[in-house]
């Protein structure tokens, strides 16, 4: 195994060092005046805050869905699961009807709750910040729901599921 440094960070190698880090992969959907659909995938997405409850997710600026995401302020955050991978295939399509067969039910803000997702967040945007080449969106959570089945994975450029149970380390806390 090659443990030599490297200065020079292009960004295959990038991706190729955080692609070893597993994350969630969540559906950000929305509906428009229109009563169309709009949705795009995202791959980084958190808690933020219990107090008051905020999540956040990144986008890139180049995304020509969360322009119009943006302009609605609700969205919902579907966490995929496991068998959703041809969800996360359709909703990073360009272009229009991405929801084109997608079994989906209304949440309490209108937005689209995709069936089957592992969990569904129900948020109203209260900040972006243009970090780099992608937009930080900090969502304030008005509902929530779990749904069934563990979240859909990515990494290394792979789709995955969680396999068995965790092994558990018991945290230590040190107080100040």
């Amino acid at each position: 195994m090659d443990t030599t440094l490297s200065t020079e960070i292009t960004p295959a190698h990038y991706r190729k060092v955080l692609g070893r880090l597993p994350t969630g992969v969540v559906a950000i959907t929305g509906v428009n005046n229109e009563d169309e659909q709009l949705g795009l995938i995202v791959g980084t997405f958190q808690s933020l805050s219990l107090d008051p409850p905020l999540v956040m997710f990144c986008v890139d600026k180049s995304s020509s869905t969360w322009p119009k995401l943006r302009n609605l302020q609700n969205f919902t955050a579907n966490i995929l699961s496991e068998g959703q991978v041809e969800v996360c295939r359709a909703l990073s399509r360009k272009g229009p009807k991405k929801f084109e067969g997608l079994p989906y039910t209304p949440g309490p803000l209108g937005t689209p709750r995709l069936d089957g997702a592992s969990a569904w967040i129900d948020c109203v945007v209260t900040a972006e910040v243009a970090v780099g080449d992608h937009y930080m969106v900090v969502g304030a959570v008005s509902a929530m729901e779990e749904g069934s089945g563990d979240a859909l994975l990515f990494k290394g450029g792979a789709f995955g599921q969680y396999l068995g149970h965790p092994v558990l380390i018991p945290a230590t806390t040190t107080e100040k």
